[in-house]
């Protein structure tokens, strides 16, 4: 919002895992008005409770809602790309398997050829490598830090 001056017909795609950050964007974006674009890896959705939901608001808010295992098709005409952590807090067990998963989610300048001309780049940090490249992380698209410093106002 404060990038855009508002959020009402802004497309969202979140590309990595079906996590609890994806699910917050998930119960309020349509209600906001916006479009979510949603590519996670087969097994790796996000809960199907959540789906539901937010596949009823966005009827009922006329906005679209996209769930597919193809990150670029996600990203197309996207104003927002979004990822965050790959292996969560008690998921470390798993970082060789998920890692596997998540090959070709890495969100690159590839990635954002297919967003919108006006694209940006958010995570809620820290931030992995493997998830975002450093040319899209440290590019002046990427709002992470203006972002930070955001939640750091509602902590």
């Amino acid at each position: 919002q404060e990038h855009f001056g508002g959020l009402k017909g802004l497309t969202i795609a979140w590309i990595g895992d079906g996590n609890n950050v994806l699910q917050s964007f998930m119960t309020s974006a349509a209600k906001l008005g916006m479009h979510l674009r949603i590519a996670t890896p087969r097994g790796f959705e996000p809960d199907l409770r959540i789906t539901k939901i937010t596949e009823q608001n966005s009827k009922e808010y006329g906005t679209k809602l996209l769930l597919t295992t193809d990150p670029l098709e996600a990203a197309d005409s996207a104003n927002v790309l979004v990822t965050d952590t790959w292996i969560s807090m008690g998921q470390e067990e798993e970082k060789k398997e998920r890692l596997k998963a998540f090959q070709g989610y890495q969100i690159t300048m590839q990635t954002a050829k297919s967003a919108a001309s006006n694209w940006t780049f958010l995570h809620c940090l820290p931030r992995k490598p493997e998830e975002v490249d450093d040319e899209v992380f440290y590019s002046p698209r990427s709002l992470v830090f203006q972002e930070a410093e955001n939640r750091k106002w509602t902590i």
